[in-house]
């Protein structure tokens, strides 16, 4: 049963010379997952809000369950269900009380029978009186799914419900959802996971607010089988490699897996074979099955550019012995908690370490203290040698430290913010000048130098933070979930400027709930419960499973295979 038709769907907004959606057919069907993709302002917050009746149209015409939309009558919109980003939910009252406001605000018939069987739906029960504010993000998500439908919706609408949620809660509330469709509920899905817009049944790809795309993912990735290699048997760096590749003219894009790299093609080129063995002679070729990613960034048109013009600006760091950062029998304890539980690892000059774990397992805990935020209840953290607790500033300003949600100071505009990390790392004169300059040229950010930070797009938002994060080009990055709900094609040019500065010496350690991009780190420590469960390649992780393993499958296995020993 079709329950959303649009036809010739438009939306402008005042004083935008674009429209946000232009002329946009599509369809969504009952009982299917329609998943919603696209680079940031494609539109698809903008379409998720005129479905939820938030927006009217500018021209076209939208059918929600046979009704033209807008409309302002309770009946219909009691049908839609609505988890908005950040879910919606109000953190100073409890699971309890959230759930029964959705229900009196939606005049919910028996409230107290719904909000019981939404508890038990969602596994919440036993949290009914925590606060919202204090619930890990797995479980927020899971209260923002409850509160959406609460009223038995027909129509659920879900925008970004992955963003900063750790694998295993995305997939459960992935369960969850293929529940609701056995009731014919439709679901349309945005979101900037592209594994998750693989799985679903169609996919709707918008781009500059037109359609490129509507069907199957299966067909979307069709026309490029036999255009998509992975290149094993790397002997030289690799990636040195990857930004060779890309300078092809025959490639479109290429990332990291582990020890090997992916290699799109464009339309109808054959793989230069010739031009890898002048790099890597060793190194081989063969056709694999292309991702979602793939087929987006073909779909797209976008290739992805080989040199970072920010690390191209930096020096390279001068060679050293020894670790330039390390972490001994580090632990955190808050009361009778521990946070964090005798973590030890050392990262060497030039290299990507990757730090996982589930919501809530210790890892912003443990950045804090390897960035001298918060002082350990015993162990130490190394950096350049150096004791965090007792050095000077001259070790400090050798830190450069990008948190979740980028640090800046939103009432500032742009320029004001360059210009307060430029004085906060102690640049000055004719020094600081040239850097703000190259940084704005660098990311093009003329044309928004007097917009406020909270205003700015979120992919021109992160650029600023890594600009201010990098500014006095620190010897040492941390960088604490740096890519959080911005789009694919951003996140590419995000990779592109940490593996240039990675080249020149500066040492990289990130945490992240994608896990694509924790093939691109060189060794991984993944943490749960405050302990290192595992440590190693992704490669090697992965292999604990099976050789044809994804990362997301070792993570999984890693946590489960630890619950298990530990109940057993």
């Amino acid at each position: 049963m079709t329950i959303v038709l649009a036809q010739q769907l438009s939306k402008s907004f005042p004083k935008e010379k674009k429209p946000a959606l232009h002329a946009l057919d599509f369809s969504i069907k009952s009982g299917k997952i329609t998943g919603l993709v696209g680079p940031d302002g494609a539109g698809k917050t903008t379409l998720i809000r005129m479905l939820a009746g938030l927006l009217t149209p500018t021209s076209g015409t939208l059918e929600i369950l046979g009704t033209q939309m807008p409309c302002t009558q309770s009946s219909l919109l009691q049908q839609i269900g609505y988890m908005p980003q950040k879910f919606g939910l109000y953190e100073d009252l409890s699971v309890d009380e959230n759930l029964r406001l959705y229900a009196a605000l939606q005049d919910v018939e028996a409230p107290k029978e719904r909000i019981q069987e939404l508890l038990d739906f969602t596994a919440l029960s036993a949290f009914r009186t925590r606060k919202t504010g204090a619930l890990s993000g797995g479980m927020k998500q899971k209260l923002g799914l409850a509160c959406a439908l609460i009223k038995k919706p027909k129509l659920l609408l879900l925008d970004e419900p992955g963003v900063g949620v750790d694998p295993i809660s995305r997939i459960n509330l992935w369960e969850m959802i293929q529940a609701l469709l056995k009731e014919d509920v439709a679901v349309l899905w945005g979101t900037s996971y592209l594994d998750e817009a693989d799985k679903c049944d169609s996919v709707i790809l918008l781009n500059e607010g037109v359609c490129l795309y509507q069907g199957s993912p299966q067909k979307m990735k069709e026309p490029l089988l036999g255009e998509v290699y992975l290149v094993t048997n790397i002997s030289t760096d690799k990636r040195k490699l990857l930004t060779h590749l890309l300078h092809a003219e025959e490639v479109m894009d290429a990332v990291l897996v582990g020890a090997s790299i992916r290699v799109n093609l464009q339309e109808g080129a054959s793989f230069p074979l010739a031009y890898l063995s002048t790099f890597d002679s060793e190194a081989s070729a063969a056709v694999c099955s292309p991702t979602f990613e793939d087929a987006f960034v073909r779909l797209l048109g976008v290739k992805t550019a080989p040199e970072s013009l920010l690390a191209n600006q930096m020096s390279p760091k001068e060679e050293r012995a020894g670790h330039l950062i390390e972490a001994k029998n580090l632990t955190k304890k808050f009361g009778n908690f521990t946070a964090t539980d005798h973590i030890d690892f050392e990262i060497g000059r030039g290299e990507i370490f990757g730090f996982l774990g589930p919501n809530g397992a210790g890892k912003s805990t443990t950045f804090k203290m390897l960035c001298g935020l918060l002082v350990p209840s015993f162990g130490t953290a190394l950096v350049m040698g150096e004791n965090l607790y007792t050095a000077g500033a001259k070790v400090r300003s050798n830190i450069g430290y990008m948190a979740q949600k980028f640090s800046l100071y939103g009432t500032l505009n742009i320029k004001n913010n360059l210009e307060f990390f430029a004085g906060l790392y102690g640049l000055s004169g004719e020094n600081r000048t040239q850097k703000i300059d190259d940084i704005i040229e660098t990311f093009d950010f003329k044309a928004h130098l007097e917009t406020r930070a909270e205003l700015l797009p979120l992919g021109i938002k992160q650029r600023l933070a890594l600009a201010c994060a990098l500014m006095h080009e620190p010897s040492v990055l941390f960088l604490d979930e740096p890519t959080s709900g911005v789009d694919p094609i951003t996140r590419k040019e995000f990779w592109t400027h940490i593996n240039g500065i990675v080249k020149k010496g500066v040492s990289v350690m990130v945490t992240t709930h994608f896990m694509d991009e924790a093939e691109y780190c060189d060794r991984i420590m993944l943490i749960y419960h405050g302990k290192a469960i595992a440590t190693g390649t992704p490669d090697e992780l992965k292999e604990q499973v099976s050789r044809d393993a994804t990362m997301e499958e070792a993570f999984i296995y890693l946590i489960e295979s630890y619950d298990k020993r530990a109940n057993s």
